[in-house]
């Protein structure tokens, strides 16, 4: 069982920078994958980041450049950096931690609201 804890949403204005936190329960170098997904009122959760347990990171075409997530092992921490926000990255951001051994399990943070209005 991995527990996943979402902290750093809140309010920012356009052009501005939020960093979200999720701290996981256990040691994340354990879990396959671990990313960012957000998801808007009335659509679909989609993916935002992901990176790997060797450290490969991929991203969302309307996220690259802007974002960037990384993870700090002694702390079981991943970390998703975002700059240069726009008010369509408004959304519930949620954590989400994929671990593959003999079956898949797949676990979810409880969100975090990110809002970039003026």
């Amino acid at each position: 069982q991995v527990q996943l804890v979402e902290s750093g949403g809140g309010l920012v204005q356009p052009g501005g920078s939020l960093r979200l936190s999720c701290a996981a329960s256990v040691n994340i170098f354990s879990i396959t994958a671990m990313g960012w997904a957000r998801q808007v009122p009335g659509k679909q959760r989609e993916s935002v980041a992901t990176i790997s347990a060797s450290g490969g990171t991929n991203y969302a075409s309307s996220v690259k450049g802007r974002f960037t997530i990384s993870r700090d092992g002694a702390k079981n921490t991943v970390y998703l950096q975002m700059n240069s926000l726009k008010p369509e990255d408004t959304a519930v951001y949620y954590c989400r931690a994929i671990k593959v051994t003999q079956r898949t399990e797949d676990y979810w943070g409880q969100g975090t609201q990110v809002t970039v209005s003026s």
